[in-house]
């Protein structure tokens, strides 16, 4: 805009006969009001770009009378290649291709080339070990599918190449986020059960046109089949980790069942089972009969430690009688006194009488009584000696 200004206000100063280079003379010369005269009595100025020649002062020298340039001069001068240079030199700098021989432009070969090689790029396709590649035509119908390695197709758009990662083991987790997937199990119980699926793809051909949508048909078909095991297990099964790992195998095996008769192109991996709570609104409730539970499991564990403690006890008295009985049964009189023996001492050890055999000993002496004021005499603690009195 600054520029197409310019060259208004410049086209106007030449048509009302002033130089855009400097003050009018006011008589129509169109010289600069700051030049001095020239020979001859002459005005000069700066030169008129405007005139041909680049507004020289004459055909020889360039010293000749200067004048305003005209509208005609000015478009007489613009040709079809832009405005001459001053001086009346070649035309301005530009770039042009070089010409073949003939006269001919080379640019439609650059154009061809270019297209060509990139229409060779687009056949050429290197697929890497963990991939495979749709081919479709037009991006519409379905051709073949490229293995990895290198293969060549027909240049797009005719074909069109989509490739992807077949080994990649995709994760479906459900439910997402932090909700709540209550399932009911055998014993009419609610379980919030929360787990994870593995899988990759195993027919691409069949993964990207038999099913609208994949990913959705996957996640239907666990849930299915999560549901289809929890309901033949109890809440108690469901909690348990041998019960979840039956319940795991039971979900994979289902959902390969099903996927393979949709003709999905789809390999579970694996199911894995995060937790198994009951639903929020009675966990509470629930942990309080879990812990009750354990109370009871732990005093069950003590009473068996003891009864198991007690029928060792019992057991090694029996295996020790046994053996009583075996020496009894050999020696029968020396074993009864023997057993009278001990079972008396056994006894007579928790009175506080002694017996003794008659025959010039005293039948009773009470030695219980001394040894009692013996000891009493001992803990009893001395009166202090009396001062001796002072001396009058």
């Amino acid at each position: 805009m600054d520029k197409l200004d310019g060259f208004r206000k410049r086209l106007g100063l030449a048509m009302a006969g002033k130089s855009p280079w400097g003050g009018g003379s006011g008589d129509g010369d169109g010289s600069g009001g700051d030049a001095g005269p020239g020979p001859g009595g002459e005005k000069k100025g700066p030169r008129n770009p405007w005139l041909p020649g680049g507004g020289g002062h004459g055909p020889g020298d360039g010293e000749g009378p200067r004048r305003s340039a005209s509208i005609e001069d000015i478009f007489k001068n613009r040709g079809p290649e832009g405005p001459r240079r001053s001086g009346g030199g070649p035309r301005g700098p530009g770039f042009r291709l070089p010409e073949r021989p003939g006269g001919k432009s080379w640019l439609p070969v650059l154009v061809v080339g270019v297209v060509s090689i990139g229409l060779l790029v687009s056949m050429a396709h290197q697929i890497a070990p963990r991939e495979q590649a749709i081919v479709t035509w037009l991006g519409g119908k379905y051709s073949h599918t490229l293995e990895p390695g290198f293969n060549v197709t027909l240049p797009w758009p005719i074909h069109q190449v989509d490739r992807e990662d077949v080994r990649e083991i995709r994760l479906e987790r459900i439910p997402e986020g932090g909700e709540q997937k209550l399932i009911l199990t055998g014993d009419q119980n609610l379980a919030n059960v929360s787990y994870i699926i593995r899988w990759n793809i195993k027919d691409l051909k069949q993964f990207r046109f038999q099913l609208q949508d994949p990913t959705t048909t996957i996640k239907e078909v666990a849930e299915s089949a999560m549901r289809a095991a929890v309901a033949q297990k109890t809440l108690d099964q469901t909690f348990s980790g041998a019960g979840r790992a039956q319940i795991e195998e039971q979900v994979m095996t289902r959902m390969q069942a099903l996927l393979d008769a949709y003709r999905s192109g789809v390999t579970i991996q694996g199911v894995d089972i995060n937790k198994t709570d009951p639903p929020s609104e009675v966990l509470d409730a629930f942990r309080d009969v879990s812990v009750a539970e354990q109370d009871a499991n732990a005093a069950k564990n003590r009473a068996r430690a003891t009864a198991q403690r007690i029928m060792a006890q019992a057991e090694g008295e029996t295996e020790a009688f046994d053996k009583v009985y075996e020496q009894y049964r050999l020696a029968p009189e020396v074993t009864r006194q023997r057993l009278y023996y001990e079972t008396m001492e056994r006894v007579l050890r928790q009175t506080d009488k002694t017996v003794v055999e008659p025959g010039g000993v005293t039948t009773y002496l009470p030695l219980p009584e001394l040894r009692q004021r013996s000891q009493q005499q001992a803990a009893r603690p001395q009166a202090p000696a009396a001062a001796p009195a002072r001396e009058q």
